[in-house]
């Protein structure tokens, strides 16, 4: 096995060392690729197949990239991928001429080209260009991997993300599709009147989740700072402010795990609408999620994972403690003390920390029981305080805020409050983190002065939500892993 890898990495070698010896001589003849500055295109792959009747025998240009070729003596095919997806060129010494068809012969697989020429269908009706001029614009110096079997090992296709692009059709697909998403999402809060705006990705108190940040250094003011966890805070005092209906889309940074549902930098969505509460954001998250599938997808029946997911019904709604009780046969109304609430989760042996509550092992239980049955759109309302330290309590009931989740395919999606507006009992809860924070929890939120001091201006009823685009795109492109939607994920260093 050791010396067919070997014979392997020496045929590899060889290969590589005949592609730079043609570079060498394109150079030394005057005809460096690298030199040539532009190359302008009239149309792209699929457009000249999708408009065929009208472009028949009419001249076209196009550049793109070699992902085969056949040489039949004084003619040969080859085939060139672009960035809609690949058309067969068909390249004849008597049409592009003998020096340049001479020229063409040592092309590789790989190489990136011009083209113009005639379209046609071949005998076997292929749409094709008969091509009249090939230029090289570029020479790969590297080989792409074996046609047939393609780019299989998923850590180097997240290393080499361009390879990955190239090689894998379907990942391009992707991408373009998560580039359609986030458009829809800004055409449709555009046409709710709602204000993008961009706040700070560096700042001196990371809060608004739980989450242990990442920490960094001002050289220029001598002040440490975190990378932002959320896009809260600042957004709400946007709100103070009078812009009433604002929202971001931009990166985020944990420094946690990573998983297939997690990575430690993502790109969040947060919106916040003036005058309105968690249940004007639970009918704004379903038009929203069903546009961008009707834009995106032209279907509100999209399929994950072998699993049909249908966006047209409305979508469930139910109490954090209505789903501990449909799914585990527990009533947690019948839990009145924090004591209780232990006992209760030993018997289950569900896990918990000294410093949790009540509303912690309610959490704790409906993570454990319920999740795993969420595939089709639930919203789960009314968590915890404990757990919800920005949101507003319930009149009905203060040991519960008003505070939904999205879940589908067993996943959070989207995360909404009644935003709590009072400055008094914000204090109060994050002095509360406070104390979780001594007690070694990392993920607790600190006090943030600055923003209690803008709450104390006033903040109107205000309904916020934040959706993950990460797991978004990956329900919209049946995606299992984060990593597959991301364009290039948080790897370990190769030399670690």
């Amino acid at each position: 096995m050791t010396e067919q890898k070997n014979a392997g990495m020496q045929d590899i070698n060889q290969l590589l060392k005949v592609r730079r010896t043609k570079l060498s001589e394109l150079q030394e003849s005057g005809n460096d690729p690298f030199q040539i500055m532009k190359y302008s295109t009239s149309h792209h792959s699929q457009d000249i197949k999708d408009n065929y009747n009208t472009l028949e025998g009419q001249k076209v240009s196009l550049a793109g990239r070699i992902m085969s070729k056949r040489v039949m003596g004084k003619a040969a095919f080859c085939n060139i991928q672009d960035l809609k997806g690949n058309i067969q060129s068909y390249v004849a010494r008597d049409s592009v001429g003998e020096e340049e068809y001479k020229a063409f012969k040592k092309f590789d697989i790989g190489d990136i080209v011009g083209i113009k020429g005639e379209v046609f269908k071949t005998r076997t009706q292929e749409i094709s260009i008969h091509a009249s001029e090939v230029i090289l614009l570029s020479k790969s110096l590297q080989i792409l991997p074996e046609k047939f079997h393609g780019l299989t090992n998923t850590e180097l296709r997240y290393r080499q993300r361009y390879v990955d692009l190239i090689v894998n059709e379907e990942v391009k697909d992707t991408f373009i599709k998560r580039s359609k998403i986030i458009s829809e999402i800004r055409r449709y809060l555009d046409g709710q009147g709602f204000i993008e705006v961009e706040t700070p990705v560096l700042v001196p108190n990371a809060g608004g989740a739980a989450a242990k940040p990442f920490d960094t250094h001002y050289n220029a003011l001598d002040e440490d700072v975190h990378l932002r966890i959320s896009l809260e805070l600042y957004l709400k005092r946007l709100i103070v402010g009078g812009l009433e209906k604002v929202y971001e889309i931009g990166r985020v940074f944990r420094n946690e795990g990573l998983s297939v549902r997690h990575n430690p930098e993502f790109t969040l969505l947060e919106l916040y609408q003036a005058y309105t509460d968690y249940y004007g954001m639970m009918d704004l998250t379903e038009n929203l999620f069903r546009h961008v599938a009707e834009e995106v997808l032209g279907t509100l029946l999209i399929s994950y994972s072998g699993v049909e997911i249908d966006l047209s019904k409305p979508f469930e709604r139910l109490t954090m403690v209505e789903a501990v009780k449909k799914y585990a046969n527990i009533d947690f109304d019948e839990i009145k003390t924090e004591a209780e609430a232990k006992v209760l989760a030993d018997k289950l042996n569900v896990h918990y920390e000294a410093r949790h509550k009540k509303g912690d092992i309610l959490n704790l239980l409906f993570e454990e029981y319920v999740e795993e049955h969420l595939v089709q759109p639930t919203f789960i309302l009314d968590h915890p305080v404990e757990v919800s330290p920005l949101a507003k309590r319930k009149p009905s009931n203060p040991e519960y805020t008003e505070r939904f989740e999205l879940f589908i395919t067993k996943r959070e999606m989207a995360n909404a409050f009644s935003e709590l507006n009072d400055p008094i009992d914000q204090r109060g809860r994050f002095m509360a983190q406070e104390e979780l924070k001594a007690l070694g929890d990392e993920e607790a939120n600190s006090v943030d002065e600055d923003f209690l001091n803008a709450l104390e201006y006033g903040m109107p009823p205000t309904g916020g939500i934040g959706i993950g685009i990460d797991r978004f795109v990956m329900l919209l492109t049946d995606s299992a892993a984060i990593r597959d939607v991301l364009l290039f994920p948080t790897m370990k260093s190769l030399d670690k």
